[in-house]
């Protein structure tokens, strides 16, 4: 009987001992997302522009081209990573700054303050990637 409960004994601290020693996120490196973050649906697209609209006061027809700036966007960084090699982060960038550079186009001095200060808030809320 001393021995069934020292076997059981140590089979719980072996069995805790390797669940415990696993790192976070099932064995990946870092605990995290390996490589760039998935891309968002239309939905999420539409709310994301509805979100825009509503901090910075956008008309119907500013939000209607600020969505269609959006999903063209999302469609050529779509068609960058889903090709064979992996794009440079300076073309990614690069084509993040021509979004917003497109989205201000669209928008008053005041809303492009707005906008700039909506684009800090959401900066300081990603998580920093390692």
């Amino acid at each position: 009987m001393k021995n069934l409960k020292s076997i059981v004994l140590l089979s719980f601290i072996l069995v805790c001992g390797i669940s415990f020693a696993q790192p976070p996120g099932g064995g990946q490196r870092g605990g995290g997302q390996q490589g760039p973050p998935s891309l968002p649906s239309s939905k999420q697209i539409k709310k994301m522009v509805s979100e825009i609209s509503e901090k910075v006061d956008l008309s119907e027809e500013q939000e209607e081209k600020v969505l269609e700036l959006y999903e063209e966007h999302f469609e050529e960084v779509d068609a960058k990573v889903s090709g064979s090699s992996r794009p440079d982060r300076s073309e990614m960038e690069a084509l993040k700054s021509d979004l917003e550079k497109d989205v201000k186009a669209e928008m008053t001095k005041d809303q492009i303050k707005k906008y700039e200060a909506y684009l800090k808030t959401q900066e300081r809320q990603k998580p920093q990637r390692r």
